[in-house]
């Protein structure tokens, strides 16, 4: 078996790509444990204090069942933030039995709720699986239960203040992880495909490509039928050394396609498109919508003005909408000509170009005249691409 490239065997794994935050959710798993034993340890060191010790007991015991249910559980197939809102539950339950074990002079001494430190591991657990919103709804619901159940306010003041200070900074983290992972998916996957559009360009150089330009060359010194297929040979040469230089545009792990990149696979040796550097990222459906317009448009091209006939397709990004306008220097259409074409049925235009283009939320329009070409105009705002 041939073994993979080296830029293939260098790749992080897809665990982690996928699964970014793994150390930390290991790591809650290993505070939930240890706070667990640390409360385990506490609550049976005084148990003699307490009002219903076969309580506290139970208490406990179901605090050591769900430690283990969301040990499986958050490394497991349960979706994690819907385990994670379970998990809030749970902890607030927990909490909420403190008045009924312990008894009226632990509360007013202020001794440890239900649960103690084992209690901010939910807000963890929300702040890993939904960010800073997350740990905040976490920190709020914890806050709320400390102030129900214990009698002086002021006291627990400085635990709420950590549960936000927790919810907060493991929450902005796990964003910035998750962010980072995605850039670097992104990078990494550029990269390979990069590395092997490289490899390829130089095994189809070596091949195809040269019998391709041996094969324009000879149909324009021969002329004739070999001339047309000569000229076919050299669009289909370009389209490839533009397959090999640019790449086609993948579809990301949001939905979304680099319609600049989609739309210079459109570029032949009489089809120049000129588009921003930058990535113009819409969504899949209507990037191939976009690009089956356009080649609708030069498609007319080459059967209304000629198949040498040469064409322009400028993409502009204006941020709140992206505008292609597709350009020929044909003779143009004479006015009344495509209300008459829809008329006797023949609605390749009306069906295939503008109804594609009203169904993603945008417009079509046509500058025509006798002697100044056609120009076809696409404007279609971002907020109604779908």
């Amino acid at each position: 078996m041939t073994p993979p490239p080296d830029y293939l065997r260098q790749m992080p794994s897809a665990a982690d790509m996928d699964r970014p935050l793994e150390p930390l959710w290991r790591g809650l798993l290993v505070y939930r444990v240890l706070t667990l034993l640390s409360s385990i340890g506490g609550v049976l060191y005084t148990l003699g204090n307490f009002a219903s010790p076969a309580g506290a007991v139970a208490v406990l015991a179901v605090m050591a069942a769900w430690t283990v249910v969301t040990g499986y559980g958050y490394f497991g197939m349960m979706p994690r933030g819907r385990l994670a809102i379970a998990d809030l539950v749970v902890t607030v339950g927990v909490m909420a039995t403190t008045p009924f074990v312990q008894t009226r002079a632990q509360v007013l001494s202020d001794e440890s709720v239900m649960g103690s430190i084992w209690t901010p591991g939910a807000v963890l657990a929300l702040a890993l699986a939904f960010g800073v919103r997350g740990g905040l709804a976490g920190a709020a619901a914890l806050s709320v239960m400390l102030f129900l159940v214990q009698a002086r306010f002021e006291a627990e003041l400085p635990d709420v203040q950590l549960l936000v200070l927790v919810g907060v900074s493991i929450g902005f983290a796990s964003t910035v992880v998750r962010r980072n992972a995605e850039r670097l998916r992104a990078a990494i996957t550029s990269e390979a495909a990069m590395m092997e559009r490289d490899r390829l360009a130089r095994a189809v150089h070596d091949g195809v490509l040269q019998v391709l330009g041996y094969v324009r060359r000879r149909g324009a010194e021969l002329g004739g039928a070999a001339g047309e297929l000569g000229r076919l040979a050299g669009e289909q040469e370009y389209a490839l050394r533009t397959l090999l230089t640019a790449g086609p545009a993948p579809v990301d792990v949001h939905g979304r396609r680099d319609l600049a990149a989609a739309l210079r696979m459109l570029g032949t040796s009489r089809v120049t498109v000129s588009a921003p550097a930058h990535r113009v990222e819409m969504p899949a459906r209507a990037v191939d919508e976009l690009v089956a317009v356009v080649g609708a448009a030069l498609a007319n091209v080459a059967l209304h003005v000629g198949p040498d006939a040469p064409a322009w397709v400028l993409l502009e990004d204006t941020g709140d909408a992206v505008e292609i306008s597709v350009r020929d220097e044909g003779p143009g259409i004479p006015a009344g000509r495509l209300a008459a074409a829809e008329s006797e049925g023949r609605l390749g235009v009306a069906m295939s170009m503008r109804g594609r283009v009203n169904d993603l939320g945008g417009t079509l329009t046509c500058d025509t005249g006798p002697g100044r070409g056609t120009e076809w105009i696409i404007n279609l705002p971002r907020r109604a691409a779908r």
